[in-house]
């Protein structure tokens, strides 16, 4: 795959950081952070600049992704007003990726977010209908990487080639009054005809699936993918980054701590009792009344109908899910690209309890998931504890009934 320059991508801000060299980018549309004694402090293709220097805090991606950041950057010292500070250059890194239901509500937000990522050379955006505008929009946009549009099944295998990340968001959206499981029988056809795909096309990416039900959808994905005799579980994540997302944001807000700094783990699975945000593990360290307890996680759990309700018909929770789907592609471009200290909480095939998937904190690699990360299921509460159990017999359910759904459902040679 050739590589693309992403020299001209950041913007420069003068800035020394207690005399360490450090990296500022301008704009802070996503906040991505990074964990180190500086932090990434913005995130922006809204101006060109050759190369960027860097200052204190901030941003998207978690604490623990910062040296590796770095590393992506070649370091030139310079000299300023008779001082001498490091500038750092982009190394070129070059990723395709493709959105599947780019045209959607999700995916026109994602597809812009995606854009913007210095990692990406190549964004595919495929749709059924619609796409072609969205293409021509978002091409528009000063950023390196290069947009192409794919238009219908007959486009779709071409959509795929040499892609190393597939998100798939496609899929019908939430009304007020149905449930997850309500869209099942409509995105679980969708979502298999499009694995389908990336079975034939492109077996070896990773596949992010957004297309809810996320408890049942990365279930029917993988019995597809083992039927095309394709399968690799390491590479198959259901994206619950969101519910992580809102764990961060409400605890934040409800503790009154800088917003960077907090990282709950969520664990379980991505709809109703089934998401388990594990409060006794937040970072830092926060004491929670039980009342704070049961409203926080409640919370959680029904932010999606939160916002469904909201929109009163119009859609459901497509700006925030866009925004945590743009974060875990980032990260997995980062492991990709060679950052070996990259953790997320994803929906994997996993051992961690008797469920065949679970949601739980994963390391990233090049090859996919490192490792399943068992200590946030250590030393639990009371109430988590109870309330893990509580979410097995739904969960099992969930997965039990698209696992049928796919088997139901022969492949095409």
């Amino acid at each position: 795959m050739a590589a693309t320059s992403t020299a001209n991508f950041f913007t420069t801000s003068t800035a020394s950081c207690n005399s360490k060299p450090c990296m500022v980018l301008k704009s802070k549309p996503f906040g991505l952070r990074f964990n180190s004694p500086n932090y990434l402090r913005n995130f922006s293709g809204l101006k060109a600049a050759p190369s960027v220097s860097c200052e204190s805090e901030s941003s998207f991606l978690g604490k623990e992704s910062t040296a590796a950041l770095r590393d992506s950057f070649a370091p030139k010292a310079v000299k300023q007003n008779g001082d001498s500070i490091t500038r750092f250059q982009p190394r070129a890194s070059s990723f395709k990726v493709a959105i599947l239901g780019a045209a959607g509500g999700i995916g026109q937000p994602l597809a812009l977010l995606i854009k913007m990522s210095p990692l990406v050379s190549t964004l595919h955006l495929y749709d059924i209908a619609n796409v072609k505008g969205v293409t021509a929009d978002l091409s528009h946009c000063n950023t390196p990487s290069q947009v192409l549009g794919f238009t219908g099944a007959a486009e779709l295998p071409n959509s795929l080639k040499g892609v190393d990340v597939v998100v798939i968001p496609a899929g019908v959206p939430r009304k007020p009054g149905m449930t997850r499981d309500d869209l099942f029988n409509i995105n679980a056809n969708i979502v298999k005809d499009l694995v389908e795909a990336v079975a034939d096309t492109c077996p070896d990416a990773f596949i992010h699936i957004i297309s809810n039900p996320v408890n049942s959808t990365v279930p029917i994905a993988a019995e597809v993918l083992k039927q095309k005799g394709v399968y690799d579980p390491k590479k198959l994540f259901g994206v619950t980054t969101l519910d992580v997302v809102r764990a961060n944001t409400f605890v934040a807000q409800r503790k009154n701590l800088k917003l960077i700094d907090v990282d709950v783990p969520v664990v379980g699975g991505h709809a109703g009792i089934t998401i388990l945000p594990l409060l006794s593990k937040t970072k830092p360290s926060v004491s929670f009344t039980d009342e704070e307890v049961e409203e926080l996680t409640v919370r959680i759990q029904n932010a999606g109908t939160e916002v469904v309700e909201a929109k009163a018909g119009a859609g459901s929770a497509t700006l925030s899910m866009a925004y945590a789907a743009a974060r875990f592609v980032e990260s997995s471009l980062r492991a990709l690209d060679g950052d070996s200290d990259v953790y997320e909480c994803s929906y994997v095939q996993s051992e961690l309890t008797e469920l065949p998937f679970f949601a739980s904190r994963i390391k990233l690699g090049k090859k996919g998931v490192e490792a399943v990360i068992p200590s946030d299921l250590q030393g639990l509460t009371e109430y988590e504890a109870k309330a893990l159990e509580a979410l097995k017999p739904e969960l099992k359910a969930s997965i039990e009934k698209g696992i049928a759904f796919a088997n139901k459902q022969p492949v095409t040679a």
